[in-house]
Parts: C-alpha cells; structure tokens; sequence
C-alpha cells in the first residue's frame, strides 16, 4: 500500500490528452495517509520526469536520484492528479520529509 511521500513507479497508460503525462514512470504519491489506508480508490499522484528543467520552480521541484530512481528527476506539479490504484507497481524510494514540505510549498504557490 503506498504512503504520502513514497516515490512509485505508475502505468500512466492510457493517455487522453496530448498534453498530459503519459508512459510507465515514476511518481510521488502526494494524498494523505488516512485516505489510503481506509481503502479510497484513487490516489492523488504527482508525475517525474527526466527531462530536467532548471530553476522551474514552482511548477516543477528537482529529486535527486537514490534507491532505485536510477536518475534525477523533476517532480513535475502541474501535472498532479488522481489515479486509480491499481495503476501502482513498485515502490522505488522515498521523498525526505524536507522534500515532501517544499513540494506542498509549491503546489500552495500555483494553487
């Protein structure tokens, strides 16, 4: 079951837009914990990218690679969205509290 702040790898499969992030890629799950653990079906998700962007914020926030995202990437936030959960493969890494906070501080921005 995933948590807030875990990074994921997430079939983004079927795209219906041209511009909306597609493919099987990394994503940070961005919702609270208490919807998740009490079975709601979709999960707010916010998609990376390896097509780096420097000095992009707010829209986007730089994750350095570890565990198992094998490169840096960006978070990119204005694609957050919700996903069914059965979109989920594995678990990947993990965000820093750190990171989790400057995240929400950008989303706040562009909200």
């Amino acid at each position: 079951m995933p948590c807030r702040g875990e990074i994921w790898l997430i079939n983004l499969n079927p795209v219906k837009k041209n511009n909306e992030m597609g493919k099987i890629r990394p994503a940070v799950v961005f919702q609270n914990n208490e919807l998740i653990q009490n079975g709601y079906p979709t999960t707010i998700i916010i998609p990376l990218s390896t097509a780096l962007i420097d000095d992009a914020e707010p829209i986007r926030f730089r994750i350095k690679k570890r565990d198992h995202l094998q490169q840096d990437s960006d978070a990119v936030i204005t694609q957050i969205r919700s996903i069914d959960n059965s979109r989920f493969i594995k678990k990947i890494a993990i965000l820093t509290q750190y990171e989790i906070r400057q995240i929400k501080k950008q989303l706040n921005e562009i909200i």
